[in-house]
């Protein structure tokens, strides 16, 4: 998927500069301080939120517990999908879980932009397909993996998290008690 992730950054680079002036021009960047919340229940998500720097998380309350479905570190897109697309309001949270550096962009704005420079439409669709291929292989992993391949396959490609997410996150996003988290890093 890190392969996905480079084709969008070089498609981004390779826009010609009228398109990239458009997408800068509906784009600002901003700092997130640690459990800032980014988009709450209830909201409509309005913005995209490109993380630049520091790691966010998407979750939901199932009867007020914070069950984590997405978490969000460098050149990840954050959005409520639904609620982004549809312009509904969302059934998730996103929150900064560091101190975070994200380019925003509007949804209204970039619905706009992608009418006038079609590469922008393109653009959007390179991120639905790499949402929809990261949707897949998270399900493929829930389905086939067992919680401590799923813990080895996190910290593989994320090293650095168990140095700034709590514990209870991580085992939340595996699907798993935090005892169980627990048992397995004693294993390992």
């Amino acid at each position: 998927m890190d392969s996905y992730i480079e084709r969008i950054n070089s498609f981004i680079k390779n826009l010609d500069k009228e398109t990239l002036l458009a997408l800068s021009n509906i784009s600002s960047e901003r700092k997130f301080k640690k459990g800032d919340l980014l988009l709450s229940e209830n909201e409509i998500c309005r913005k995209s939120y490109l993380i630049l720097h520091g790691i966010a998380r998407k979750y939901y309350l199932n009867d007020g517990k914070e069950v984590t479905t997405e978490l969000y570190f460098e050149n990840d897109l954050a959005v409520s999908f639904e609620s982004y697309t549809l312009q509904q309001s969302s059934k998730e949270y996103i929150e900064a879980l560091t101190d975070i550096t994200v380019s925003i962009t509007f949804y209204e704005a970039f619905q706009e932009a992608k009418i006038k420079y079609p590469k922008l439409l393109a653009l959007d669709l390179m991120f639905a397909e790499y949402y929809g291929m990261w949707l897949e292989n998270r399900l493929f992993q829930f389905h086939t993996m067992s919680a401590t391949d799923r813990y080895l396959d996190l910290i593989k490609k994320s090293p650095h998290i168990v140095q700034f997410v709590p514990l209870t996150i991580i085992a939340s996003y595996l699907g798993i008690s935090l005892e169980t988290l627990s048992r397995i890093r004693a294993k390992i």
